[in-house]
């Protein structure tokens, strides 16, 4: 490990590199099977294959490689478990953004053909972020690497789903929710680009039961009114709905 000569100036890069390759090739990082030793381990959020790290992912993974340090050093069978997560919808995106700067969609492809571009830009991203996260120095135990696509991984996930569902955990409803007109499904808050627009308050009119008077709800969805079942009203002992009322037009 000692060099002949000392550098003149620190070169972090092949220092980082020497050293990194040093603990990879004693296996320093790779929890032993059965060992006396007390286990601890922690399974890495796997970053989604959607693009590169960011310094989000590095303040994280700096976090969970100085407690998994920590407990090396401490003498536990330490096992840092590192994985990538296919992401879905959001992967698909971005495939099918790159097939409409070549003129073509998910269609032309046809679902094999398309599945295998998914797969090569799982190949490519996917190395590039275990680069990455070498570089920062990540302590994973590299052997062990499991993707969420994996066979085993997509099996135990459809046991589980079925099992819930038998259990009785699991069942369909009808909720709001993005949808996506062009891929034709569901979609997170987290592919959604909001934008904000001009809109109106709308004044809906309940009246009471026995025809006295009525409570003015304001909202900007006179659509949900269809679905309305109740109104709720908090009262002060002050004050009486009428004036809860006034106060609550004036308010909006």
């Amino acid at each position: 490990m000692l060099t002949k000569e000392l550098g003149k100036a620190f070169e972090p890069a092949e220092a980082e590199k020497r050293l990194y390759d040093y603990w990879l090739k004693n296996e320093y990082f790779h929890a032993r099977d059965t060992s006396e030793a007390p286990a601890f381990s922690i399974v890495i959020p796997p970053p989604n294959v959607t693009g590169m790290l960011h310094m989000g992912h590095a303040l994280n993974n700096t976090l969970q490689d100085v407690i998994i340090r920590f407990k090396r050093m401490q003498g536990y069978n330490t096992l840092w478990m590192p994985g990538m997560d296919h992401a879905g919808i959001a992967t698909q995106n971005v495939v099918e953004q790159q097939l409409m700067k070549e003129g073509l969609s998910r269609h032309d492809l046809g679902r094999e053909k398309f599945i295998a571009r998914v797969w090569e830009w799982k190949e490519k991203y996917g190395g590039v972020i275990i680069n990455q996260l070498k570089r920062l120095g990540c302590s994973c135990d590299w052997q062990r690497e499991r993707f969420t696509m994996d066979e085993g991984l997509s099996k135990a996930v459809r046991e589980v789903f079925v099992r819930l569902y038998n259990e009785g955990m699991i069942y369909q409803g009808d909720y709001i929710v993005n949808w996506c007109p062009r891929c034709h499904t569901a979609i997170s808050d987290l592919e959604v680009e909001f934008k904000q627009d001009q809109s109106f308050l709308w004044n809906i009119r309940y009246p009471f039961a026995d025809g006295s008077g009525e409570i003015v709800v304001a909202t900007t969805r006179p659509e949900t009114m269809l679905g309305d079942t109740a109104v709720a009203l908090s009262i002060s002992t002050a004050g009486s709905i009428k004036d809860r009322t006034v106060m609550r037009r004036a308010a909006t």
